[in-house]
């Protein structure tokens, strides 16, 4: 397989997922400050001109929550997700889901405001709004969608992976993550993770 990424973008949970699963894999970094995300050659592997994308032997897979989906299914020993419980494994995906639906574009909005409006002071408002909109979002997950201790209870997920790769975007937000106690723990936790580790210090160089 290979990963097509952008360093610490959404990208680093499919890399970690796959460190954690134990996959063959290449990485093969895009620098979006070359705008290399619409290359021709890029755009050839997902038009979408977006990261991360994930080359299989089927097939290219986007979009973060099925690459995620993909490696926990493919690799059932490593545990990353409930893949013989229907219930419990939609569950985990209505949580990746509300990650990349609703805290992504909340997030995207300070530095992306140009995808909604032209209008200069339309995206200034989106950009000062972005603080009060993340904190909305971690407040739901904190009281409501977290289970403890991890994601989804007991068992180590691919959630725990995605919500760890959110979470790393919080203080460019002007996000506190210390005022959600349940998040900044498993925060802390993640970090103390091999394979978290050795991610992000390939995404650091």
């Amino acid at each position: 397989m290979i990963l097509y990424y952008a360093p610490f973008t959404c990208a680093v949970a499919a890399h970690i997922a796959l460190e954690e699963a134990g996959a063959d894999y290449e990485a093969r970094r895009i620098d979006f400050s070359k705008t290399e995300q619409r290359s021709e050659d890029y755009l050839k592997v997902n038009p979408k001109g977006r990261v991360p994308a994930l080359v299989t032997d089927r097939g290219i897979i986007t979009e973060l929550p099925a690459i995620l989906a993909y490696i926990a299914q493919t690799f059932p020993a490593a545990k990353l997700a409930p893949v013989d419980d229907f219930f419990e494994f939609a569950r985990v995906q209505a949580f990746n889901n509300y990650l990349c639906a609703t805290v992504h574009v909340a997030h995207a909005h300070k530095l992306r405001g140009s995808r909604w409006t032209d209008d200069p002071a339309a995206i200034e408002s989106l950009k000062a709004k972005v603080p009060e909109t993340m904190s909305e979002c971690f407040a739901l997950i904190e009281n409501e969608m977290f289970t403890g201790p991890w994601v989804m209870g007991e068992d180590y997920s691919i959630c725990d992976i995605y919500l760890f790769t959110l979470c790393q975007w919080l203080n460019f937000d002007d996000v506190d993550i210390n005022i959600f106690p349940k998040v900044a723990d498993h925060n802390r936790r993640m970090l103390q993770n091999p394979s978290v580790q050795k991610v992000l210090a390939a995404h650091a160089t």
